[in-house]
């Protein structure tokens, strides 16, 4: 059998490496398919004809997984699709008007200085087109890697002088912008508040709230903690909100505990700080993105 050794793809339709990839993903066709708002068998044909051009199974069918040659092959088609989307990016920069500035963050990376910035940056210029995206950090790096955004703002927790672990090493490169203390939030009437500190290992018991868009439960460098709620929006109000109503415990940084029904318990273990780091490509930037990067790398 074919293995995939050496398989050639010039030919391939992009649209069948992304429902590959989205199948790859997910593990499932039917939850590839309604990622990709197909029908299922829209998906499983489009599989078939990826495998008829390149002579060989991808994937195995009960269970889904991926066959020597698939594995193969998606190690190199999202970097293949990464750079179908540069290079229309790059071509769109070439023909836009100047005066664009499109700035994405995750929610916890809008900040004063970011705010003021933006600011500057507009009064500086009445007709400066201006487009602020708000997504996770696997999004905004993407984006970024693609000239789809011109300056990418992402946050996380890291311990101190760390940089953030970023979802692709090879992208754009990132640059701290700002650190602020790490708190557990919790209910004002918890017992904990009020404590001088709190190692998260002692939460184990406790539940947490998982907010992936926001304060990515997964992420915390502690085994064993727990989620009671998932919440996938994106408002850290809401967030803050279900702490205040005894929903569950987040770590956030300590300047988004303003909530009176909140209170911020600094973390003795692990040394954690919030980073916000700025993600952008080193070439091809216009004016007001390199002005708004120059702004925010002073204000560090």
């Amino acid at each position: 059998m074919n293995c995939g050794v050496g398989i050639s793809i010039p030919d391939v339709e992009p649209h069948l490496l992304r429902t590959f990839l989205a199948v790859a993903d997910t593990g499932s066709f039917s939850a590839a398919a309604e990622r990709l708002r197909y029908t299922q068998s829209a998906v499983s044909q489009q599989v078939a004809a990826l495998e008829a051009d390149l002579g060989t199974p991808l994937l195995t069918r009960r269970p889904v997984a991926l066959t020597p040659a698939g594995e193969r092959l998606r190690r190199h088609a999202a970097l293949i699709l990464v750079r179908l989307e540069a290079a229309r990016a790059d071509v769109t920069r070439a023909v836009a008007p100047p005066g664009r500035l499109a700035v994405g963050l995750t929610p916890l990376a809008w900040l004063p200085a970011v705010a003021a910035a933006l600011a500057r940056i507009r009064a500086e210029s009445s007709r400066l087109r201006t487009r602020v995206w708000i997504a996770d950090r696997d999004r905004i790096a993407a984006a970024v890697a693609t000239g789809e955004l011109d300056l990418g703002l992402v946050d996380g927790f890291a311990a101190p002088n760390d940089p953030l672990r970023l979802p692709d090493p090879d992208g754009p490169r990132s640059v701290g912008v700002a650190d602020s203390p790490a708190v557990v939030a919790v209910p004002a009437g918890h017992p904990l508040a009020g404590r001088a500190a709190v190692d998260l290992a002692d939460l184990a018991d406790a539940y947490w709230i998982d907010a992936p868009q926001v304060a990515p439960f997964g992420r915390l460098p502690v085994d064993g903690l727990r989620a009671s709620l998932r919440y996938d929006g994106t408002d850290v109000a809401v967030l803050a909100g279900l702490v205040a109503g005894g929903h569950g415990l987040a770590v956030l940084p300590r300047h988004c505990v303003t909530d009176p029904g909140l209170s911020g318990v600094p973390i003795g273990s692990p040394r954690l700080v919030h980073r916000v780091e700025m993600m952008r490509l080193d070439q091809d930037a216009g004016e007001p993105a390199v002005r708004l990067a120059g702004l925010l790398s002073a204000a560090t």
